[in-house]
């Protein structure tokens, strides 16, 4: 008995040994640290960062895990922490003057399509610059004509069709920026013709988005051409007179060298290099503007002038003047062709 006693002794202190060394906790490796992933919201974008020139910042720094085994005393171990570089001190508002330091130090991967066209190479613009765009996109001269629709229209349905188009153009463009990024898979829509693409299919985006935007952007590019050398012969016969002895330009030739300046302008790299050219165009836009009822206000009616519009005789005339009215109105409002490149630049 003594012997079995024993021997049965010796295998409960062998199977107890076992158990230590293959209990879960008791290896003293360091666990391997779960792969890391982006989001899907921005994993599925052409940029894995929204401010890809921009270092990330402290509460979103990922770090790996600590070991929590115990060494023996007056063992070292090196430090499992790793470091992060610290955030550059530059404020966002000149980020997208990025330099070529930190585009080396913070690279990205960037979709080759998005990446290579102007304008939507640059992603690190952020609100103050997307004001800029904003307002100078979607305010144009077309709102000083906007007075010749209400003496067609008269000062109550001239008031009530105004705001319905600012009220449309809101929803519009709420819609647009709503569309902008999907929420199911993440991916930004960075034209009009890949969300009409996602929206309605190759086929029929192409009858509903590729003509409209053929004749919008030819249409905007001659009247562009055409009121820009008209208001640049105005501006050099204002400012020069007829004090200057040098030749002054005809019409056509105004119209040739507003297009040079147009084309020089083209070649800025990306949409947030020209940010300075938005930002004078929003500050005119809003000051001429305001300048058209602010003048009004402050002159109050002028003496032996009558305020009644004068009405066509037929009712052909009459139709054909509110639907000109409407069409002013209609005019006036625009910059939804420059919304989702807007917005994909921050």
């Amino acid at each position: 008995m003594g012997d079995d006693d024993q021997n049965r002794h010796d295998a409960n202190v062998d199977h107890y040994s076992l158990d230590q060394v293959l209990a879960p906790g008791s290896n003293p490796t360091t666990p391997r640290p779960p792969p890391i992933s982006a989001p899907p919201s921005q994993f599925h974008s052409p940029s894995l960062s929204r401010s890809p020139l921009l270092m990330m910042s402290p509460d979103r720094v990922v770090t790996a895990p600590v070991s929590t085994n115990r060494t023996p005393m007056g063992g070292r171990t090196p430090r499992s922490g790793a470091r992060t570089p610290g955030r550059f001190r530059t404020p966002r508002f000149i980020t997208p003057l990025g330099s070529p330091l930190r585009k080396a130090l913070h690279m990205t991967k960037l979709d080759p399509h998005d990446a290579w066209l102007p304008i939507t190479e640059s992603r690190n613009g952020n609100a103050v610059y997307a004001a800029f765009h904003t307002l100078c996109s979607g305010i144009g001269i077309q709102a000083l004509i906007l007075p010749v629709a209400f003496t067609a229209l008269g000062w109550a349905w001239g008031v009530i069709c105004l705001t319905l188009a600012f009220v449309w153009q809101l929803y519009t463009l709420h819609i647009l920026v709503q569309l902008h990024e999907s929420v199911e898979t993440g991916v930004r829509y960075s034209r009009y013709l890949q969300l009409a693409n996602a929206a309605f299919g190759e086929r029929v985006s192409k009858l509903l988005a590729m003509f409209p935007i053929m004749y919008l952007s030819g249409g905007t590019c001659v009247a562009l051409i055409i009121i820009g050398g008209s208001t640049s012969k105005l501006l050099f016969q204002t400012i020069c007179g007829g004090a200057c002895s040098s030749h002054d330009p005809t019409t056509v030739e105004w119209y040739l060298i507003f297009t040079f300046a147009a084309v020089l302008l083209s070649q800025l790299p990306n949409l947030n290099s020209i940010a300075g050219v938005s930002l004078v165009g929003a500050i005119t836009a809003v000051g001429y503007c305001t300048i058209i009822w602010a003048v009004s206000v402050a002159e109050g009616r002028m003496p032996g002038v009558s305020y009644n519009p004068v009405r066509p005789g037929s009712d052909l005339e009459k139709v054909f003047s509110v639907l000109n009215a409407l069409g002013i109105i209609a005019f006036a409002f625009r910059g939804h062709n420059l919304v989702l490149e807007i917005q994909v630049n921050y």
